[in-house]
């Protein structure tokens, strides 16, 4: 069963930074896009930033400038670093990937499990 497993989060001082992490699990064939998303309480789920395989990267407008995408093709895995994260940051990340399981199988979306993250002001 393929897994997207996270890691990271927690709490921060708004102007702090935090990392976090999120690997693909189980038996798959490859994994294209990955990404991150995020939804605080009350508020629909949003892009944070997505990246291809190819690395190209794309940033909602709001975290452009403080917030890194990256990834590991060989490893599976999508990380976030946020810088200067700020009290409106504040909520559950959730990464996410396109998964085929074969080579003659399509692609499906699959979701981690989310990752709290709360900035103080």
């Amino acid at each position: 069963q393929v897994q997207l497993v996270e890691s990271g989060g927690g709490l921060s001082q708004a102007g702090g930074s935090l990392r976090l992490s999120c690997a693909a699990s189980g038996s798959f064939f490859d994994v294209s896009a990955m990404g991150w998303f995020r939804q605080a309480p009350g508020k629909q789920r949003e892009l944070v930033a997505t990246i291809t395989r190819g690395l190209s990267t794309n940033y909602a407008d709001d975290v452009k400038g403080r917030f890194a995408i990256s990834r590991d093709n060989a490893k599976n895995t999508v990380d976030l670093q946020m810088n200067s994260l700020k009290p409106e940051d504040t909520a559950t990340y959730y990464c996410n990937a396109d998964i085929r399981v074969s080579r003659s199988s399509s692609y499906n979306l699959r979701w981690g499990q989310g990752t709290q993250v709360t900035v103080s002001s």
